[in-house]
């Protein structure tokens, strides 16, 4: 027998970052290889971190499901956190704690929209993103955020790709892939216009915990009636090196969450005990471990800024922040795709090409700079700045 699968998932693209890493097989530079595909810190958990969440497992006080929409502890004190951080209004029955950020999206889209509406995304966008909603047979509509002096999205872009079917904007600050930061008054003018539109604001944060917390990200939480509007994901993952634990958060309106707790239930029941019982600890005992991350990953940014200024200036750095760097490669006659390629089973380098985040991005390759140490900067770009495409 032949299964007769979803045609919808057939057509999506496999997942890039298995695809990429597989290029590296070829790699006949004989040097060490460089990973710089998927963002994933390079250090591991706090140690008292680990500790605490050994003896949950030990003394089996992580071992059973929670409440569908996680712990009471940890909706409480994220909520106080974002409340604080934002200088806002947040409140515990506006969390839903879920199984990582790639959860808290597509519960977000399975409760705004439907087969044949349509979402927009900021091109480049964050893939994952794209292979959900055409799984789900939601139409993918596309403004910029790339041009010759930023790589930020243009609120006036957006009203003329909505129509009556358009359920939400998505936007992601520190952006994944370009790593560009969003300023606050950009991200105001977004919810002005959703707002007018009256179609739904996701905002993802996966990475605001590597800005400067001096002052807010953006002061939605702050507007009167955001939770009519709003629905902000996050993610644990990074902040805390727990990206095998799967936790993250969706915060959102009373209408928003009722969806997402029905959601949930259904995928997964809930987000994993562990994981939760590890952001509790984090946001309560971990601000001075999670400033230090901060200022690392803020020190391998200016590594590799002098790197490529010094080993790779033929590569332009068009947005660079968080985790992420987006480079113009100077290879006209070449798309990303033999690029990224060739820089892997050429030099050992891993980069993702631009072309998996969206139209028009063959000239651009994206690094997870955040992966290394600031010590390996230099000879990643002087790889990069040696290459030579083959014809």
């Amino acid at each position: 027998m032949t299964y007769h699968l979803n045609s919808s998932v057939g057509k999506v693209s496999a997942p890039p970052i298995a695809e990429s890493a597989a290029w590296l097989e070829g790699n006949s530079s004989n040097l060490p290889a460089i990973n710089l595909s998927q963002a994933v810190p390079s250090y591991l958990p706090a140690p008292e971190l680990a500790d605490y969440v050994a003896k949950c497992i030990k003394d089996g006080s992580a071992n059973l499901y929670t409440d569908i929409l996680g712990l009471p502890d940890l909706r409480e004190a994220l909520a106080a956190h974002m409340s604080s951080a934002y200088r806002g209004t947040v409140n515990a029955s506006d969390v839903a704690i879920t199984a990582g950020c790639n959860q808290a999206f597509c519960a977000a889209v399975l409760a705004l929209a439907r087969p044949g509406d349509n979402i927009v995304l900021a091109a480049p966008w964050y893939f994952n993103n794209q292979m959900w909603l055409e799984m789900q047979g939601i139409e993918v509509r596309a403004i910029p955020a790339i041009d010759e002096t930023d790589a930020l999205p243009r609120p006036q872009d957006l009203a003329s790709v909505c129509d009556e079917r358009t359920r939400a904007m998505v936007l992601i600050s520190p952006n994944n892939p370009t790593g560009a930061v969003y300023p606050p008054e950009l991200l105001d003018a977004f919810f002005d216009t959703c707002q007018t539109l009256q179609i739904a604001l996701l905002v993802d944060e996966t990475y605001k915990d590597f800005l400067d917390p001096a002052s807010p990200p953006h002061n939605l939480f702050g507007r009167e009636n955001w939770g009519e509007t709003l629905v902000q994901l996050y993610s644990f993952s990074k902040v805390y090196a727990l990206t095998g634990a799967r936790v993250g958060s969706l915060i959102a309106g009373p209408q928003m969450i009722e969806a997402v707790e029905k959601i949930i239930d259904c995928v997964a029941i809930c987000a994993p005990h562990t994981g939760q019982k590890a952001a509790l600890f984090g946001l309560q005992n971990l601000d001075g471990w999670k400033r230090e991350k901060r200022l690392i990953m803020a020190d391998r940014l200016q590594a590799m800024k002098a790197a490529f200024a010094a080993h790779a200036a033929n590569y332009r750095i068009v947005s660079a922040g968080a985790f992420f760097a987006y480079l113009s490669h100077p290879y006209v006659n070449h798309d990303a795709r033999a690029v990224a390629m060739g820089l892997a089973q050429h030099c050992g380098v891993l980069t993702l090409p631009g072309s998996m985040f969206g139209p028009e991005q063959d000239g651009y390759l994206r690094l997870a700079f955040a992966n290394v140490d600031a010590s390996a900067m230099e000879e990643a770009a002087r790889r990069l700045g040696d290459y030579q495409p083959r014809a």
